[in-house]
């Protein structure tokens, strides 16, 4: 069995940014750990300690620490290490009002969390979209505008850039009837779901030349992962699926009213964008000390360079995001021999740098949301088989110029197991003439809010251009473990 080690990021966790400091602090806490002198925990917690308050253990002669902790005074002395563990924070006394679409249909779990975002010192504004549900921290459909330089890892979310995007083709939208299975091959054959899935054909790289996967040592530890994995899908609720696209009057940028055969996609930044997740979270949480249950809020300061590093790596995983949809519909474009007439696409885990309508500079989160900036297209997808919708943002400000980023759960996976009929499961696809390839119970139509009701939630935020129905599913297989 390989001995466990304590490892140099869990030591930068720490605060420790300076390569001579941190070979020091490893050699004392890894020579603990192989003596057996110490657990992990136990040398992670008094090294921590150590850092926020070197003196004491100077004092202790022979002790495991005295001379790191001399050594870490001497660098003080100097003019170097300055940096404190971390710094504590309490939430504001009161909860300020923040507007709550669909009210009537969101649980007190999601509610109770978004409550506490609004508790933050650094929150600026909130609002809470009609198909929220409980998630870490913000809660999923939770949008937090906090200070321009707080941005919350947790707050956009573990699968960054987790986006929609959707391929209108001038072919009819019966295809999905005649040519079945002709559509239904070329999703088996061009895309790839799973928590470990990888390509070998690529069809634009180009991505990868950029200089941003040089910037931090995070990013080109996992370049060649992001690579591997370009052009694949996740698990969960993420899914590839053809479907009908119908325009009651002249649709997004002048379409023309009609029924179209269209491509809906729904993923994100894969292994790379929940590394870099899980990496800044815990910084964050190593820098930021907050009451336990809003420990998963923590922040990163945009002025320091944890919170640069953090940016840089969110919006290069925002880019991969797109990449990975623009593989996935380029490869059934060509395979189709026709391109799409038009393509939607948004973001729904992400931070932004905008302005509230009186001016104030913030940073908006937006974990399952969607940017609902006036005039900005959008897609709110239902389930598997309920219909989706490509959207026009309203501008609203109340929202924070934001919608829903789809239905939303009516339940958790593990009660939609426990729960739900697999027959009437297999009834509802059958009525609705889905052909369905992977997925599970906790995946049914009836385990997500009714999207009707959830669209009549935001009238005042969105308006409906088009709605997609889909008919033919692709989804990670029933054994694969939820990322979403």
């Amino acid at each position: 069995m390989e001995k466990v080690k304590i490892s140099n990021s869990e030591l930068e966790n720490l605060g420790i940014n300076d390569l001579d400091i941190l070979v020091s602090f490893s050699r004392v806490a890894n020579g603990l750990l192989k003596r057996d002198e110490m657990d992990k925990q136990e040398i992670l917690t008094n090294l921590g300690a150590l850092i926020d308050d070197p003196q004491p253990y100077t004092l202790v002669p022979g002790g495991k620490f005295a001379s790191l902790a001399a050594f870490v005074v001497a660098l003080r002395a100097n003019g170097r290490f300055l940096k404190q563990h971390r710094s504590s924070f309490a939430l504001k006394e009161e909860i300020a009002s923040f507007p709550i679409y669909g009210a009537g249909h969101i649980e007190a779990g999601a509610l109770a969390q978004m409550k506490t975002a609004i508790q933050l010192p650094v929150t600026v504004a909130g609002a809470l979209m009609p198909d929220a549900h409980p998630g870490y921290g913000l809660p999923i459909g939770g949008v937090l505008a906090t200070m321009a330089n707080a941005i919350i890892p947790y707050a956009v979310g573990v699968d960054i850039a987790c986006r929609m995007c959707m391929s209108i083709f001038d072919l009819p939208a019966g295809m999905v009837d005649t040519e079945t299975a002709l559509l239904k091959n070329m999703l088996l054959n061009h895309t790839n779901f799973g928590v470990g899935g990888t390509n070998k054909v690529r069809f634009d790289s180009s991505l990868f030349d950029r200089a941003d996967w040089n910037a931090t040592r995070v990013i080109r530890s996992l370049k060649d992962k992001a690579y591997a994995q370009l052009g694949t899908s996740g698990t969960g609720n993420h899914f590839v699926e053809w479907g009908e696209l119908s325009i009651a009057e002249d649709g997004p940028d002048g379409l023309p009213a009609g029924n179209y055969l269209a491509l809906l996609s729904h993923s994100g930044s894969r292994g790379f964008g929940g590394s870099i997740a899980a990496h800044y979270s815990k910084i964050a949480g190593s820098k930021t000390r907050l009451p336990s249950h809003a420990k998963h809020l923590a922040w990163l300061d945009l002025d320091k360079e944890e919170g640069q590093e953090y940016w840089i790596a969110m919006n290069l995983a925002g880019d991969y995001a797109s990449a990975n949809h623009h593989e996935i519909h380029n490869k059934i474009a060509r395979a189709l021999n026709r391109q799409p007439v038009q393509r939607i696409e948004n973001h729904h885990n992400f931070a932004w740098k905008e302005q509230l309508a009186d001016g104030t500079e913030v940073m908006v989160h937006r974990k399952g949301a969607t940017p609902a900036g006036k005039g900005v297209l959008g897609i709110i997808p239902g389930s598997m088989s309920t219909p989706g919708f490509v959207v026009r943002g309203k501008g609203d400000p109340a929202s924070i110029n934001s919608a829903s980023h789809g239905a939303g759960r009516r339940m958790s996976r593990s009660a939609a197991f426990k729960t739900l009929d697999k027959a009437a499961i297999a009834a509802n696809l059958i009525e609705k003439r889905i052909t369905l390839m992977g997925s599970d119970m906790d995946e049914a139509p009836m385990a997500y809010k009714d999207i009707h009701t959830v669209m009549a939630s935001q009238r005042d935020l969105v308006e409906v251009l088009a709605t997609f129905q889909p008919r033919i599913v692709r989804m990670a297989d029933p054994k694969e473990k939820p990322e979403d």
